[in-house]
Order: structure tokens, then C-alpha cells, then sequence
């Protein structure tokens, strides 16, 4: 089987989006200054002005590393922002451009303001995927083409990663979240500049994936980020899942210090040693950071922030906060591919010294790959439960494949069955599910013996492939593609959800007919985006049931005495 996942992912590097053609470039006044733009095309030919590799905040070198973002101040002359900037430190290829100073953000537009037109077309930012430790918000990740056929104004951007983004000591040496705070700094710079490249800041839309889509639920309960967003969409990934939320991660700080040849005694002694640490030491490391293969997939996580006189971006447990209404109340969509990440049920299946160790070791591995509480009764309870539900009395072999797939598939698809259901109890807004069940020629996951044809699909990402384009790895769809319907179908509904804060306002043959209506506790139905849109009810409601026995809300009431 190939897995085209992170690293291989950027092993086609290349400038994919080039100027389409030599055109005047557009250059954009701001409080901060002027920024020189560059030309692009969109799928269906418009003009797209490109702002490429803006600064948003100074770069977090030196005496800044492992600080909170400082935003920028005011340039002089006019900013070079025709190319993008360099990416967060991450394993990739060594033909990224890659630097600690990487906190920049692309703006795009098809149409600018001037004199005689004051536009406010609604915003998009979007908080790209990764795992908290890869990827980008670079154009040749999460290219503008298809998404500018709409008449939005799109931004994307980059934040810090891994370590240099989230390392946490719990006291005052390393409070936590930096990452989550560079994604606000890129939103209060939205706010106060957006308007001068023809975009509404009052009418933004976060939009984020996998990681993004964790960091789209917390920014629905921190109080840094009230008053900068409008609508949201959490895609396959939420920050209600099953994962202990804690106030600190030393522990896997200390692994991260011992890792590099840093002292792990005290927070201070290793901050002082991370930092002088080379980048590149700190990113090269990632690879040893892992306890089971590849596992945790979700290695650096929020924490909860004590009160050290910093601006706290997280200020309680996300499922403690949603439960007692402490959240921004805006539409939100949210949903998952058809199949997330089952396919790596596929590779320990394929591999049966892994699999043998699995068996004998589960209640040890079990929550590593799974992303629940490990060492406690509580523990064991929650292995037991789901090897109970899962595999019956059965070794595990590869006659498990299909519930192993399941088991996989609910380590995503719960925690945003979580969001959809808990949301659409405590707000008074609309909350939208859907399923990307759309089956096309291209996924992140083939098998080799099939000739490059889809494996079962669709898989984690694979809806990406139809709202961003990303040509080293999959071609530029044009008109005459088949894909090209389903393009049209994501990217419509999804501006006309940052437009109005519905999917489908008016029915028309374009999006099928389809009607979309909000998800409730009665009926609980969500659009199955396929060949075709069509309304289903209670998704995967069996497979998930067994996760909301064991990991009840019920643990979560405020009255009770959680330890995190």
C-alpha cells in the first residue's frame, strides 16, 4: 500500500502557481502599509490578485521563540508580497522552504476596491491541517483556484508547529498554546486590514481541517477570539473528541529535552536549553517523539492555561465550557469523509508483528493509537469496552479488518458527531452535518496492486482535493474534468455558507435540487455529499453509541471534582 501522507506530500515541491500571465501588479494601501501583489487564474478564468507572504506577526526567533506572536508593526516602502513565505519548521523534504520565521499569511480576491467602490465581500480564513506538527497555508499546499470562482476573499496562513508552537510546561516559563495564538494575531490582522483589499471583517468565516478544525472548535470558546469570526466549519477533526485535556504537557516536553541532549530537571532548565537549540535540531527530532509507530497522532495538544498574567487563550476544559454555554454563538458547519483514517486499520492488519504486539499489549497501545486517558481504571475500562464492542472475544488477526476499520474511523468521526450534537443543543443558531462520501479518481491512499485506483474511499482529506488545489500531488482539474461538478458543488455551498450562514439557500440544479437542513437531537440528519446531495439520518449513530458510553459528558458536569 502507498501512503501519500505528510512526508511524501511535499515530495513533488515546486512552484505550482506561478503568474499565469505578466499583468499590471496590484498593490494594496493598508494602516500598515502597501503590499505588492501578484496575478493568478482561477479554474473558470478570473483574475485573482495574489498577496503572498504577508507578515503578521514579528518573527518568533531568538528571545521570541516559545513566546506569544507579537503582531507587526507598520512597514515603509511597498511589502514584496508576490511570493510565498517559508514554511514552520516540520519533517518534509529538504526542497521546502523551511524557517522559523514563517508566520505569514496569503490573501486572495478577485475583484479590489478603489475609489469609486467600497466592496465587502465575505472572508474565509482557513487554519490548514497537520497534525499541529506538518503542513502549510503556502499556495502550493492550499492553492486559491478553485475556492476563487466565488465571490469570497480567501485567507490562508501558516502558524507555529510542533514544539516551537505548542510546548507547554504549565507554569509561567511555557504557559502553552502559541500556535492557537498566532491563528488569533492572523485574525485580529484580518479585522483591522481586510477591509482594504475589498473583504468584510465583519462577515468572516473560519474554515479549518483536521488540526484546523480542533483549533475552529477552540476558538468557538477562547475569549481571544470573540468578535473575530461569524461563521464556522469544523472538518473532520474537533477538540471535543476523547482526549484528556490537561494543564500542562511536561511530560512529552521532558521527552522532547531528552530527545535533543537538554537537561528535563526543571521548566526553566529546559526552556533555557530548547532555545538554544537550532530549528532544525528541534524539527529533525519529531520522528523520535512517537511512542508506537506513528503514534500519538495528536502528540502536541491545547492546554488549559493557568492565570500568569499572559492572555489566556484557553481558559477551562472545551467540554466544560460548551456544556455551561460559554461559547460564540455563529453557525457552524462540520463533518467527516466517509472513511477518515480507516485505512490504517489496512496497515496493522498488513503487518502482523504489529498486530501480534497489539493483541497482547492492548490496554498499553490501545490508547496511544485511540487518544484516550492512559494508566488509570478508567483506562482499562475504556480498552476493554472497545475490544468488548469492537472484536467480541476475538483475537486480533487479520480476519478483524472491517471493525478495526470502524474502531480507526470513530477516532476521528466522534469527537465531530460530539460537536454537532452538543452545538446544536446549546446554541440558537443552525448547525450543519454532512458525509463526503464522493468517490472520484484521486485520494491521499491507493493500493499498488490496483494501478493507481482508488482503495475505498473517500479518505481523510480526499474532500480537500476539490476546494484547494495542490498539483504536485494531483492534477489541476479544468472544466472538462469530472471532477469539476464536485468542485463546483463544495465550494458553492461552502460561500454560501460564509455569505448567509446556509448551505443551500435556494434550491437549484447546480447543487441538485438538494434541500440542507440543520442537524437537530430529534432527527439528527446530515447531507451526504456524493455523485449526488441527499439528506441521510444518524450517521454511523451504532458505531458511535459505544464512544458515548464510554467517554460520558457526565464526567465533564462542573459539579464534579475533574482532574484533568
Amino acid at each position: 500500500m502507498i501512503l501519500r501522507e505528510i512526508i511524501f506530500y511535499w515530495l513533488g515541491f515546486g512552484q505550482c502557481f506561478m503568474n499565469d500571465e505578466k499583468k499590471e501588479d496590484p498593490i494594496v494601501s493598508t494602516p500598515l502599509g502597501k503590499y505588492r501583489g501578484s496575478i493568478l487564474t482561477s479554474t473558470l478564468g478570473k483574475t485573482i490578485y495574489s498577496f503572498r507572504g504577508i507578515r503578521y506577526a514579528k518573527p518568533p526567533v531568538k528571545n521570541l521563540r516559545f513566546l506569544p506572536p507579537v503582531p507587526v508593526t507598520k512597514h515603509t516602502g511597498i511589502y514584496n508580497a508576490t511570493e510565498d513565505g517559508d514554511v514552520c519548521p516540520q519533517l518534509t523534504c529538504s526542497l521546502i522552504p523551511i524557517s522559523e520565521d514563517c508566520l505569514f499569511a496569503n490573501v486572495y480576491t478577485t475583484k479590489l476596491p478603489n475609489e469609486n467602490e467600497i466592496l465587502k465581500r465575505p472572508v474565509v480564513i482557513y487554519i490548514h491541517s497537520g497534525a499541529l506538527y506538518a503542513l502549510s497555508g503556502r499556495s502550493d499546499d492550499v492553492g486559491p483556484q478553485y475556492f476563487m470562482d466565488q465571490d469570497i476573499l480567501l485567507v490562508t496562513f501558516n502558524y507555529r508547529l510542533g514544539v516551537l508552537g505548542f510546548i507547554s510546561t504549565g507554569d509561567k516559563e511555557a504557559p502553552g498554546n502559541n500556535g492557537f495564538k498566532d491563528q488569533v494575531t492572523l485574525m485580529r490582522w484580518v479585522k483591522k486590514n481586510i477591509e482594504y483589499f475589498g473583504g468584510d471583517p465583519n462577515s468572516v468565516t473560519l474554515f479549518g481541517y483536521s488540526a484546523g478544525g480542533m483549533s475552529v472548535t477552540l476558538h468557538l470558546i477562547s475569549p481571544m477570539s470573540k468578535g473575530l469570526f461569524h461563521q464556522a466549519i469544523i472538518g473532520s477533526f474537533s477538540a471535543l473528541g476523547q482526549w484528556p485535556t490537561g494543564r500542562n504537557q511536561l511530560d512529552v516536553t521532558k521527552r522532547q529535552a531528552r530527545v535533543v541532549g537538554c537537561p528535563d530537571d526543571t521548566p526553566a532548565n529546559i526552556i533555557r536549553c530548547l532555545r538554544q537549540r537550532s530549528f532544525e535540531e528541534l524539527q529533525y527530532s519529531l520522528s523520535k517523539m512517537f511512542e508506537f509507530e506513528s503514534s500519538p497522532s495528536l502528540l502536541w495538544k491545547p492546554v488549559i492555561e493557568e492565570d500568569f498574567g499572559q492572555e489566556r487563550f484557553l481558559t477551562d476544559h472545551p467540554m466544560k465550557l460548551v456544556l455551561e454555554g460559554k461559547f460564540h454563538e455563529v453557525p457552524i458547519l462540520s463533518g467527516v469523509t466517509a472513511e477518515e483514517f480507516s485505512y490504517k486499520a489496512i496497515e496493522m492488519v498488513k503487518n502482523p508483528r504489529m498486530l501480534k504486539y497489539l493483541d497482547e499489549n492492548w490496554e498499553k497501545i490501545a490508547p496511544i493509537i485511540f487518544l484516550y486517558e492512559r494508566d488509570t481504571q478508567q483506562s482499562k475500562m475504556i480498552s476493554r469496552g472497545l475490544r468488548s464492542f469492537y472484536f467480541g472475544g476475538k483475537k486480533l488477526d487479520s480476519t478483524i479488518l472491517h471493525p478495526l476499520a470502524q474502531l480507526v474511523q470513530a477516532t476521528t468521526g466522534f469527537a465531530v458527531n460530539r460537536v454537532v450534537k452538543l452545538f446544536s443543543e446549546k446554541t440558537n443558531r443552525s448547525v450543519y452535518y454532512y458525509r463526503f462520501s464522493y468517490m472520484g479518481r484521486y485520494s491521499y491512499v491507493y493500493l499498488p496492486e490496483s494501478n493507481g485506483s482508488l482503495l475505498y474511499g473517500p479518505v481523510h482529506q480526499d474532500d480537500l482535493i476539490y476546494i484547494f488545489p495542490c498539483s504536485f500531488l494531483f492534477p489541476k482539474f479544468e472544466k472538462t474534468d469530472p471532477e469539476f461538478r464536485i468542485i463546483q458543488k463544495l465550494t458553492t455551498m461552502w460561500a454560501n455558507f460564509a455569505r448567509t450562514g446556509e448551505l443551500i439557500p435556494e434550491v437549484c440544479d447546480r447543487l441538485d435540487y438538494a434541500e440542507w437542513k440543520p442537524f437537530n437531537s430529534t432527527t439528527q440528519k446530515y447531507m451526504d455529499i456524493g455523485d449526488r446531495l441527499k439528506m441521510g439520518e444518524n450517521l454511523y449513530a451504532e458505531n458511535y453509541a459505544v464512544w458515548e458510553q464510554l467517554f460520558p459528558l457526565s464526567q465533564y458536569n462542573s459539579s464534579l471534582n475533574i482532574c484533568y
